[in-house]
């Protein structure tokens, strides 16, 4: 048995209580930042030491690890710890509390594709649940092992040492690219080739392919390319069964296609091992705009008129007043469109034209001055700058604001849903109006939830909803984490309710199982439940996660059963 203290990972130490890279600190203005916030929201701001691994007892690993495998298991308190959950609030508020009863026994890290064959082959016999894990960022409990009582034990399936691009096809621009590979390394391996996946999300950083098919998430575009979805070409994926080839097409009409049911199925029907992903060459011109107006629904109107004008701005995310606040460009009083157009092959002039005259219709106002300066030179980095480059960092950096927050009884948390425009007033007063009277019944405190809307389509938009509360009045974590609950289950309620996923691009995980039920029909969640039986038959994948196998008691659940 493999019992080294010393983490078997690869990666650069990643905080195991918290967002990102280990060493990263706050700089004096984001200190200040939250400061300020706790301080606004009625709550005591001091330095708190972040939980260390010492913190931690964690009980022994329920079951051997194989002999012929041993080398790629491990059971440093480390890795466990990096392992047991993702990255969402609850996640956090459990690290800050010290409570992880239920730790993967092991964490096993495949050093190649039939290395995962062989650790499947081992845990279907010996009963042994295993969640997939990429990069750990999940925010709706998509990694964490809580699997119920039927398993011997849970290992986490780290794929981080399936991390490279292992052929790139430049005629037809396409990248076959083993699904371990982190965002950073696949652009920095497909940079010799002048090519980009130019795929996005805000865990760009410290998430992965195969994380990204399995829970299709959403990245850079605003409209047209927003999902990973558009840029798989064909996937790979290992299941208990057998593997799971697709055939690399650019399209096809051959009955219901394939790939489909290998994104987002969120480590229940297979490991995805690898992809063929379509590429873009990388962009030259850049256009972008900040713009303000006076009223939060004529912005959304123009927002409509710009997604329906066939423009197909590249950035096009809606902030409402209070959201200006949250990522320090503006002071609550105006609305705010960051609007953007990037191309590898023309100037962007006509289309920021045609868009510029769509904003001044709905009396949006901008600096022209500052516009022209984003469209003057090729490879112009004006897009970095002002309002639309303050919003970028803020974006990047808030989930590292947010950990110092939670340690002092702040519930700062997010969910996103996305609706047709024609609902979209509607549910956008509703859903607020109910959250915060949720949060003010269960804390007693005045809360600020803003809304930003990260992704629109022709036919409708993605609302992002931010909620910053003091969880109870002497800032206790455990009495922040029980209201968080009832605050989290009221807008997974008020979203579906009001005609919205469940999910726009965070996926379904455990968290947001409930309302993932009411949305999709029985019929298919059955169909699904069939095609597991089939590829997985002893229910070891990722159990609790969209479903719970045929055959199998409800698995632990989600931290929303407290």
């Amino acid at each position: 048995m493999n019992t080294a203290s010393k983490s078997l990972s690869r990666r650069a130490a990643r905080r195991f209580w918290g967002w990102g890279a280990a060493g990263t600190v706050l700089d004096t203005r984001e200190q200040a930042t939250v400061k300020f916030m706790v301080e606004q929201l009625g709550g005591q701001f001091a330095a708190l030491t972040p939980p260390a691994v010492e913190d931690f007892s964690l009980s022994a690993p329920r079951i051997a690890a194989p002999t012929t495998l041993a080398a790629m298991f491990s059971s440093a308190p480390l890795d466990r710890l990096n392992h047991a959950y993702g990255k969402s609030y609850a996640d956090c508020s459990r690290m800050w509390l010290r409570q992880v009863p239920r730790p993967p026994d092991w964490v096993a890290y495949p050093d190649d594709e039939q290395a995962v064959v062989d650790i499947l082959d081992w845990a279907v016999r010996n009963k042994v649940a295993v969640i997939p894990y990429g990069g750990g960022s999940s925010v709706c409990g998509g990694v964490e092992p809580a699997v119920g009582h039927d398993y011997a034990a849970a290992i986490s399936l780290d794929m981080e040492r399936l991390g490279q691009v292992l052929e790139v096809d430049s005629v037809s621009r396409a990248a076959r690219i083993q699904a371990g590979a982190y965002g950073p390394d696949i652009e920095a391996q497909l940079r010799a080739h002048g090519l980009t996946l130019r795929h996005f999300p805000q865990s760009f950083e410290f998430s992965t392919l195969g994380g990204w098919i399995a829970t299709r998430a959403g990245g850079h575009y605003a409209t047209q390319h927003t999902h990973i979805d558009d840029f798989v070409e064909s996937t790979r994926m290992v299941t208990p069964a057998g593997l799971l080839q697709t055939r690399r097409l650019p399209a096809s009409g051959a009955g219901p296609a394939p790939d489909r049911l290998v994104l987002g199925s969120e480590g229940t029907l297979g490991v995805i091992t690898e992809a063929w992903m379509r590429l873009q060459a990388k962009p030259k011109f850049r256009a972008s705009a900040s713009v303000k107006f006076a009223d939060y629904f004529a912005a959304a109107r123009c927002l409509r008129a710009l997604t329906q004008s066939g423009l197909n701005p590249s950035n096009c995310r809606l902030l409402d007043p209070m959201e200006t606040v949250f990522s320090g460009v503006g002071d609550g009083r105006q609305p705010m469109l960051v609007l953007g157009f990037e191309s590898a092959d023309h100037p962007l002039n006509a289309w920021m034209e045609r868009a510029l005259e769509l904003v001044r219709d709905h009396a949006g106002e901008y600096d022209a001055a500052a516009v022209a300066r984003s469209m003057a030179t090729e490879g112009s980095q004006e897009h970095r700058k002002g309002a639309a480059g303050a919003w970028r960092e803020a974006f990047i950096r808030m989930p590292y604001w947010r950990d110092p927050a939670v340690g002092l009884g702040v519930i700062m948390d997010t969910f996103e849903s996305a609706i047709t425009w024609e609902r979209f007033e509607f549910f956008y007063q509703n859903v607020k109006s109910e959250v915060q009277s949720t949060i003010q019944r269960v804390t007693g405190q005045e809360s600020l939830v803003s809304c930003r809307v990260t992704h629109a389509y022709p036919d409708g938009l993605a609302p992002y909803f931010t909620i910053a509360v003091l969880g109870s009045a002497n800032g206790d974590v455990a009495s922040a984490l029980s209201a968080w609950r009832e605050i989290k289950l009221s807008a997974n309620a008020a979203v579906v309710a009001h005609g919205g996923t469940i999910t726009h691009h965070h996926a379904v995980g455990r968290d947001h199982r409930s309302g993932y039920e009411l949305e999709s029909p029985l019929l298919f969640r059955q169909m699904l439940g069939a095609a597991k039986k089939v590829v997985d038959p002893s229910g070891i994948l990722n159990p609790g996660v969209l479903f719970d196998a045929q055959g199998h008691s409800a698995a632990a659940g989600s931290v929303l059963a407290g």
